[in-house]
């Protein structure tokens, strides 16, 4: 079941990439990635929707960027959403938030060490918003069901299902690409997190480490495993960004990595 967003649908004919910067950093950052990615997904014929956190509460340290928090964080995102004229993706952490992030999000993110929390889902349900649930690191994709049930018993069908990869071992994650077909039996698109998916967390110590190499060759299996929707962090110098750095894309990757994606998309569709 494709989901509409504005003048596109999630999930058809067309390939859905959500991607930009980990964290609000500044708005030259947001500015340069927005203007960027919105140009390589126009060119390509891509639906585009940017995402960045006003918050990352999900830290390895006390003393880890954590972004602008939700008052100037909105701030700089309802700018870009309206200089650049794309829809909106940024995560919630609590309940409270979910009514206030939607003025300006298109979808409201829920994080994957915070899928199962009610409370959060529920609100989150209940503004209407596209929902897009990030499966947990600890959950069996047929688990997901409970939490698609959650949300639409609180009346909202506009629905999302993310992977971004399986705890293995310590300080690893795993892609299960059967994830994918599994959770579309629940009617909704999938979208696979490929930058959050070569994460190595807590492997630095006091940071998570990560493997940006691996980014465009789990992009293409899950475009080949049958997602709908792909997840990026993206940004000018991941090398300098504040977090999440190791597994983001540099802006200047975007084109040929979308571009090889959206051929397979094609083919399978």
């Amino acid at each position: 079941m494709g989901i509409k967003l504005r003048d596109f649908e999630i999930g058809a004919d067309k390939l859905t990439i959500l991607a930009g910067p980990c964290a609000v950093e500044s708005l030259d950052i947001m500015r340069e990635t927005a203007e960027g990615l919105k140009r390589v997904c126009a060119d390509l014929g891509i639906n585009y929707v940017f995402k960045c956190s006003y918050d990352k509460a999900n830290r390895s340290s006390i003393n880890s960027y954590r972004g602008l928090g939700i008052e100037k964080g909105l701030e700089y995102l309802a700018k870009i959403k309206k200089e650049y004229d794309v829809p909106i993706v940024t995560d919630i952490h609590t309940p409270d938030q979910a009514s206030i992030a939607a003025e300006v999000a298109d979808i409201l993110q829920i994080p994957a060490f915070l899928c199962r929390q009610t409370d959060l889902l529920v609100a989150a349900a209940k503004t209407g918003k596209i929902i897009n649930i990030k499966k947990g690191q600890f959950l069996a994709p047929e688990q997901m069901k409970s939490l698609v049930k959650k949300v639409e018993e609180s009346g909202n069908h506009n629905i999302l299902l993310t992977d971004r990869g399986v705890t293995f071992g310590y300080n690893n994650l795993v892609s299960d690409f059967r994830a994918i077909p599994i959770m579309k039996k629940f009617g909704y698109p999938v979208v696979f997190d490929a930058t959050h998916s070569v994460q190595m967390p807590g492997s630095c110590g006091e940071t998570t480490g990560g493997d940006r190499r691996f980014v465009p060759v789990l992009a293409r299996c899950a475009m080949a495993a049958g997602a709908d929707v792909l997840f990026f962090e993206v940004h000018p110098n991941p090398d300098k960004a504040l977090c999440d750095g190791p597994n983001m894309l540099f802006l200047k990757d975007a084109y040929q990595v979308f571009s090889e994606c959206k051929k397979i998309y094609d083919i399978l569709r």
